[in-house]
């Protein structure tokens, strides 16, 4: 089976549990993380006939906060929509979503490689209820239903999975950075959907899409997103070769085997029959209440990279502290340094001892005291002649890294400089003895 003649087509659309006290539309606590089955409900929530929505101020907001952060044109009048479909997590036969006038449309993120990932709308809406398929019987948890929902969805441009997941990575430290939601996905905070497709290289050449899209439902971490997709291309391009068309459908990704199973048909749009949600008036935003949502916009983890770049550190340590770290350590970090500590050996100390990320967790003081007693541990015993004598100790020592690294496996330099900075205790900086290592090599 050649693979090299078709293309991969994908688009994604990520749901996220904002960090709010309460359901969408409803004061039931959204608080449902190990909590016993249908015991966070309400005649709102569980769809009983006569029970009146009443929408959550704070969902709106974060979502239109996320939608700012990347780049969305803020819809100044926005309404729910009803979308009609049966299915046993649903009591109501209906989904409050929005369709015609979303809180957010367009918007753009560019990842590390300066690819450009452009998105058709962010949206809210509730929940479902949680299934559970036991043998032939299926048992229902309403405690999920109706929680609030934020949807984004991406045009269908990624050609790799890598960039997909790059994005939904980048996405998820936004939205932590911006404390919208937490994002756990072990917990069900965050969940993928992949629109996958493939088309001729002839058709790519034409920007033209192919007339189907299987959509692979709630995939649970960024590894099965790449297995996911990988096995759906596989599994379309074998229909294609058969001569056939793929159904447009829905499918699951089965993690024992590997492959995505059918789930149901897909529907088109009007199929869900959207009208105007009759109970929930529409939304106006006015520029004073925008201008109030914008305020709460903070620095992107991006930006705190090349702030950290700005001052000397290397790209990787910085997004090492960024990305990896999070919010919390980066306040601390930023506390730390404006006490006049050095900011390259400093963040080099961060990444490469865990003793200090333990002081991080006890707060800037206790950060800061022990950035402060490792800088003068090591300050008169890392200069240029030091390192240079640590970095040959090292490659002696080493034959057989040394070795594969003159053959072409680029990855054993990873192990030297690991080398270097355990001789150094983390004084180094890393990206300083990676160039000098390939030098010398």
């Amino acid at each position: 089976m050649s693979l090299t003649k078709y293309k991969l087509v994908l688009g994604l659309e990520i749901h996220l549990h904002p960090k709010i006290n309460k359901k969408m539309f409803c004061y039931c606590s959204s608080d449902i993380w190990g909590k016993e089955p249908n015991t966070l409900t309400c005649p709102v929530c569980l769809g009983l006939p006569g029970a009146l929505p009443v929408p959550n101020r704070e969902a709106v907001e974060k979502t239109q906060l996320l939608g700012m952060a990347l780049k969305c044109e803020i819809n100044q009048k926005s309404r729910f929509d009803r979308k009609h479909y049966f299915y046993p997590d649903l009591p109501k036969g209906y989904q409050i979503s929005q369709y015609k006038q979303p809180l957010c449309v367009g918007g753009s993120l560019k990842l590390d490689n300066g690819f450009v990932v452009e998105l058709d709308r962010i949206h809210l809406e509730e929940d479902v209820a949680k299934s559970f398929h036991v043998n032939s019987q299926t048992l229902i948890d309403f405690n999920k239903s109706g929680v609030a929902l934020i949807e984004m969805v991406t045009k269908p441009v990624f050609t790799n999975v890598t960039d997909a997941v790059d994005f939904c990575k980048k996405v998820q430290n936004i939205i932590r950075f911006l404390e919208i939601g937490d994002v756990d996905m072990e917990k069900g905070q965050l969940r993928l959907e992949a629109n996958v497709s493939v088309r001729t290289e002839e058709m790519e050449n034409a920007n033209e899409l192919a007339p189907y899209k299987v959509e692979i439902k709630n995939i649970n971490s960024f590894k099965f997103l790449e297995k996911a997709v990988n096995a759906e291309f596989e599994r379309q391009v074998e229909v294609f070769t058969s001569g056939e068309i793929p159904k447009q459908e829905n499918r699951g990704f089965n993690e024992a085997t590997g492959k995505t199973v059918t789930q149901r048909d897909k529907e088109e749009a009007h199929d869900y029959r959207y009208f105007p949600e009759p109970d929930i008036p529409p939304m106006e935003f006015d520029d004073d209440y925008l201008a109030g949502i914008t305020s709460q916009l903070r620095e992107l983890p991006d930006e705190a990279v090349s702030r950290y770049e700005s001052m000397g550190i290397s790209l990787a340590t910085a997004r090492t502290i960024v990305n990896n770290f999070g919010l919390d350590t980066v306040i601390l970090f930023d506390q730390a340094l404006k006490k006049g500590l050095d900011p390259i050996k400093s963040a080099n100390f961060l990444v490469n001892k865990k003793e200090i990320i333990e002081a991080a967790a006890k707060g800037s003081e206790h950060l800061y005291s022990m950035l402060e007693q490792l800088i003068k541990g090591n300050s008169d015993n890392l200069d240029e002649e030091k390192l240079a004598g640590v970095i040959d100790q090292v490659l002696e020592m080493n034959p057989k890294a040394v070795g594969d690294y003159k053959k072409g496996n680029t990855n054993s330099i990873s192990f030297l400089v690991g080398q270097v900075m355990k001789e150094t205790k983390g004084g180094a900086d890393p990206m300083v003895v990676r160039k000098k290592i390939e030098g010398k090599l």
